[in-house]
This record gives C-alpha cells, sequence and structure tokens, in this order.
C-alpha cells in the first residue's frame, strides 16, 4: 500500500523548538516506495532525515548519529519491528518512537505501545497525518525533556538555597578567624564552580587591602581543580552532609603549574585602587555587577585584563560592607564556553553577599581579638601599677619604721657592742669571756642587720658612670675568699677577654654583688664549689653565679625577693630584695632558678657601646663644668 502526499499541504514549524542541535529523524523501512518521499516530505518541512531499510542500518545509524525519533515499520526483512521496542527503549531513552504497520490491528497497536512505543500508524496513511503525528510526538518529548530540566534546575536552586542558608548559619553562628574564613572563601569558590552550584568553569577571589590602596587576587578555583569541586559536591549530594561537615573536610585544590594556571592569574591579579578606569576597581567602588561578553561591555575592558585571564567573556560582582568595598569576584566558562545569563549573575552575586558578610565578621572578630588583648594589656598594666602603690606605701611605712628603728637601736647597741669587746680584752676569766663573745657576735648581727635595713630602704638616686664590670667580680671572690678557704669551699671565674662596660653605680653595683656571693657561701656550710661566669651576648653582659648548695623549693623561690623572707636561722632577709632593687635600677633584669649543681643566679645589665660611652663620659663632663 501507498501513502499518498496530501496536495497542497505544506506547514512551516519551528522544528528548532523541537529537535536539538544535529538531531535527526530516522525511517526505517524496506519499501522505498514509502520511505524515499516521506524523507523528501520531511526534509521540505524543515526535518533532517535519515533512512534504513534493515534493523542492522538502524543500529548503524543510531550510533553515529543523534536520533530524535525513530519511524518503525513492524515488518522489516531481518527482525520484527515489535521486538525491537524494549532494545531501542533500553539503549536511547530519549528517543521517541512511532510504528508503521500495514495491518490496522487494535491487539497490534496496543501490543506496541505497551512496549513503549510513542504511537502507532497504520498504513496507507497521508504524509501530513504523519507529520501531525510527528509533531505532537516531539512535542510530547520536548515536554518531557523540559519538565526533566525543570526538575533539575528546581534541585540545584533548592540546593544553592540550602547552600547559601546554611552559609549564613555558619557565619552568624562562629566567629571567624583568618584560617576559617581562608576555609569557608575556598569552599564558596568550590560551590560556584561545581556542577551542583552555579556551574562556573572558573572563580577567582580579589580582596582590597587594608588601606584600600591595591585589589589583590587571593584566591581561585579553575579547569584544574573542576574535578576535585565535582566530587567534593556529588560526596555532599550522596552522604547528605550539611555546609559545616564539607568545611570540615575542606582541602584546597591542586592546580596546574602552566603559564596560564589559575595560580599565575591570581599571583598576577594586582591592581591599584587609584586606576579608576579599571573595570574590577569601579566594580568594588560602585557596588555594581558587570557581565563582559566577547570583550564588550558598557563601560571599557582593557585588553590587558582580556589577555590576563585569556578569556573575553565573563562576570565581575563586587564585595562590600556598609562602609566600605571590600573586593570582586570573577567568574566564566573557560571551558565550555556558554553564555553568561541573567540568572547566572543574580546567584553568583546571592554567593558574594555571603562572602562580603563573612569577610565583614572575620574583620569584626579580628578588631575584638585586638581590643580584647588592649584592654588585657591595659588590665595587666593597672595591676602592676597597683602592686607598685602597694609596695610604696609597705616600702613608705619600712623606711619610716627603719629611720626611728637607726635612732633608738643603733647607738644602744653600738655602745654594748664597742663595751663588750673592750671588756673581753680586759677580763681573764674563761666562763665570763665566752659570755662577752656571745654579746659581740649578736650585737654584730643586729648592727649587720640594721645596715641591710638602712640599706634597703635607702632611695638615694644612684650614682652612675660607665665603668667596667669584670673586676668588681674579682674584687668581691678575693674579699670571700678567707670565707670559702675556711669553709673547703672552691671557686673559679670565667670571662670573656674583653671587659664590658656598664653604665652603673659602682657602690649599689659591688654591694649587689656582694650580696649574691654572700647567700651562695651561706648555702654551701661545709664544702662545695662556687662558679662565676661572665659573657656578653646581644649587646647584653650576663653573670651567672652558681653553687653547689642545698638550693630552695620553688614556692620558696618565688618569696625569695619579698622583704624580711629569709629561710636562714640568722638573716635579715633584705639581701635579695635588695638586689632585686639594685637590678631593676640599672635596667637589668635578676632570676633564681634551680640547677642539678644547686642554685643559679642570673644577673643581666646592658653594656655602653664604645660610642655610648663617649656620650656619657661628655655628659658628666658637662655636669661637672
Amino acid at each position: 500500500m501507498m501513502m499518498q502526499p496530501a496536495t497542497g499541504f505544506r506547514q512551516e514549524i519551528a522544528f528548532e523548538e523541537l529537535l536539538n542541535a544535529e538531531e535527526i529523524i530516522l525511517i526505517v523501512d524496506d519499501d522505498p516506495d514509502i520511505s524515499e518521499p516521506l524523507a523528501e516530505y520531511l526534509e521540505e518541512s524543515g526535518f533532517t532525515t535519515a533512512v534504513a531499510a534493515t534493523a542492522k542500518e538502524m543500529r548503524e545509524i543510531l550510533k553515529k548519529r543523534n536520533v530524535a525519533l525513530v519511524l518503525l515499520d513492524i515488518g522489516l526483512p531481518d527482525a520484527d519491528g515489535v521486538t525491537l521496542i524494549p532494545n531501542l527503549i533500553h539503549h536511547h531513552a530519549d528517543t521517541a518512537i512511532i510504528m508503521l504497520s500495514g495491518i490496522a490491528d487494535i491487539h497490534v497497536a496496543i501490543d506496541c505501545i505497551r512496549k513503549g512505543a510513542d504511537d502507532y500508524l497504520a498504513k496507507p496513511v497521508k504524509f501530513n497525518e504523519i507529520f501531525i503525528v510527528i509533531k505532537k510526538v516531539l512535542e510530547k518529548r520536548r515536554l518531557v525533556f523540559d519538565n526533566r530540566q525543570y526538575q533539575q534546575d528546581l534541585e540545584q536552586a533548592n540546593f544553592r538555597f540550602k547552600l547559601l542558608h546554611q552559609l549564613s548559619l555558619k557565619i552568624n553562628s562562629i566567629y571567624l578567624d583568618t584560617t576559617e574564613l581562608d576555609r569557608l572563601l575556598h569552599a564558596i569558590l568550590v560551590g560556584i564552580t561545581a556542577n551542583e552550584g552555579l556551574r562556573f568553569n572558573r572563580a577567582f577571589l580579589a580582596l582590597l587591602d587594608e588601606d584600600q590602596h591595591i585589589l589583590q587576587g587571593q584566591l581561585a578555583i579553575g579547569p584544574d581543580c573542576r574535578e576535585q569541586a565535582a566530587a567534593i559536591w556529588a560526596d555532599i549530594k550522596e552522604k547528605e552532609l550539611n555546609f559545616s561537615a564539607l568545611l570540615g573536610n575542606m582541602e584546597e585544590c591542586s592546580c596546574g603549574d602552566s603559564e596560564n594556571s589559575i595560580k599565575d592569574i591570581v599571583k598576577r591579579l594586582t591592581f591599584p585602587t587609584a586606576d579608576k578606569e579599571n573595570i574590577f576597581i569601579r566594580c568594588a567602588e560602585q557596588r555594581r555587577s558587570f557581565v563582559v561578553k566577547k570583550g564588550v561591555c558598557d563601560i571599557p575592558v582593557p585588553q590587558e585584563i582580556i589577555d590576563l585571564l585569556d578569556e573575553d567573556s565573563f562576570v565581575v560582582v563586587p564585595l562590600f560592607s556598609p562602609s566600605r568595598p571590600l573586593g570582586v569576584i570573577i567568574a566564566d566558562h573557560y571551558v565550555t564556553k556558554q553564555p553568561i545569563d541573567a540568572n547566572n549573575v543574580t546567584m553568583l552575586e546571592l554567593f558574594a553577599n555571603q562572602v562580603s558578610v563573612a569577610i565583614e565578621h572575620s574583620q569584626l572578630y579580628r578588631n575584638m581579638q585586638q581590643k580584647i588583648s588592649e584592654l588585657e594589656q591595659v588590665t595587666h598594666e593597672l595591676d602592676q601599677n597597683k602592686d607598685l602603690l602597694v609596695a610604696a606605701e609597705r616600702y613608705s611605712a619600712l623606711g619610716q619604721m627603719a629611720a626611728q628603728m637607726m635612732h633608738v637601736l643603733r647607738n644602744p647597741i653600738t655602745s654594748i657592742g664597742g663595751i663588750s669587746r673592750i671588756l673581753s680584752k680586759k677580763i681573764d676569766n674563761q666562763v665570763y669571756g665566752k659570755y662577752l663573745d656571745v654579746m659581740i657576735k649578736e650585737t654584730s648581727r643586729l648592727e649587720e642587720t640594721l645596715g641591710d635595713l638602712f640599706d634597703f630602704v635607702s632611695r638615694a638616686k644612684p650614682e652612675k658612670e660607665v665603668a667596667e664590670i669584670y673586676p668588681l667580680l674579682g674584687k668581691t671572690l678575693r674579699l670571700m675568699q678567707p670565707t670559702m678557704l675556711k669553709q673547703n669551699i672552691d671557686w673559679n671565674l670565667e670571662l670573656d677577654e674583653a671587659t664590658p662596660y656598664v653604665n652603673m653605680d659602682v657602690r649599689q653595683m659591688r654591694q649587689m654583688l656582694l650580696h649574691i656571693t654572700r647567700n651562695s657561701i651561706e648555702a654551701m656550710e661545709e664544702e662545695g664549689k662556687l662558679s662565676v661566669r661572665g659573657f656578653v651576648e646581644d649587646k647584653w653582659v650576663h653573670i651567672h653565679i652558681l653553687d653547689s648548695g642545698r638550693g630552695m623549693s620553688k614556692a620558696n623561690i618565688i618569696r625569695a625577693r619579698e622583704p624580711f623572707f629569709t629561710t636562714k636561722t640568722y638573716g635579715s632577709g633584705m639581701g635579695l630584695a635588695m638586689v632585686e632593687r639594685i637590678i631593676a635600677n640599672h635596667d637589668g633584669t635578676f632570676s633564681l632558678q634551680r640547677s642539678d649543681a644547686g642554685m643559679l643566679a642570673q644577673l643581666k645589665l646592658p653594656i655602653q657601646e664604645a660610642g655610648e660611652r663617649r656620650q656619657n663620659i661628655e655628659d658628666r663632663r658637662q655636669e661637672v663644668t
């Protein structure tokens, strides 16, 4: 049976709305009197067609061409058309099927529809009727595609808004330090380029420096990174992870190092804000997005930017806080070359808003940390000043008490001690001599205690001069040598070859060294070793005095510098407190610590350079003049 063309019927349709690019209609019929006129008719109507006479030829064409619809005859030489339907649907799910049969059998038609055919036509049939059925089936196919795309768009939109919501929660629920901010910004760029995100091929983040003078590239995701980015988002979707989980597992993508790699672009993405005509600077300062298409925009686009990006179509969106511009995000379709539509720009601006909020929160967090640090410093200084005031009041009261004690006690004690010494020389009675020796010893101790107390509370201003420090160490050890010999104490003195100069009150410094050395010797009751070392390091002279005595506990070391605290049976407890004050008056430091050998006293004093010594000598000469 021949199919008859409809006379005088030609209908022009917008087939581009029904078929995608390069899609064709395949006519499968072994009768050329049917297939060839029908193909010619469809070609004249605007469709692209192909013809096959057998099932084998049909399979070959399906492999090579993009077939949108198959007009399939039931009776082929090498196969039953009905049995071909399931295989076609399995391997070519998006291909529509219209069955052609020379038998008008309702049961055959129902069987074809059940197996998955879209429609059934019985020969003979006019070409215009075939055309109407083809159009109807293709419209149905297009609706399926549109619905599928609509569902995908809904899922992507839902995913994007969920992402933006989680971003907002993340930003508003934590304090963003620098590390946390970098991870968050990197995750946002992944979202911009991921398949479930905005699907841009590349995304660049450039930020203004603190002084708003330079726009500098910071982060980027590019073609070399998209595979990893897509894997991250696919994992999130499969495991239903939230954005916090993404940040916890985020790692920086490793991109290529070619000349035009995104790492190289980020490094060279640097522009001064003084260049007001630069599209990136204008975007940031005017808070306005720009879309560049084929190098054309409503403002001039410098060729250097196109060369830098190696792309002439891109979008730039601003980052800003209420008070200042922050930077820009640049995105493009470097690989796919797809056009950038308005929806892409709108969604990118939503992501940019979240980036802006994150950066602003991070800056507020840093400012808050700085203020906290400043407050802690002020609090520490207030505590120190309070301690100084308490100490000043204590020393003032101590000074008044010491002055009264010196006035009331010193003369009687001196008299008692003097008379006892005179009597000890004139009395031969050994019993009375022992009593007089005790009196002499105890009055000497009281005189020494009153002397220490007087020295401690004395507020005389140090009379400093530039002098050598090492000779004082030698004199101190020679002065204590008889006592060390009596107690079987070995000692050694190790000094640098060049003696350093120190701006000091020689009397106070000698007194200080004597106190420390005497304390070390008294800590070694019978036998021991005393090591004194002096050396210069970083414009400071260090003096270490190490003894092999019994040492002190950690608690006692902390209290050792308190006035009147002592661990000795006899002693005023003023020595180390006085040492602390003298070393402070000379801008130095003093510390005590336990060592394997005993106790180690460490002194540190600033040395005078040659130029400083000359200046000090000149200043003293002018004072004398």
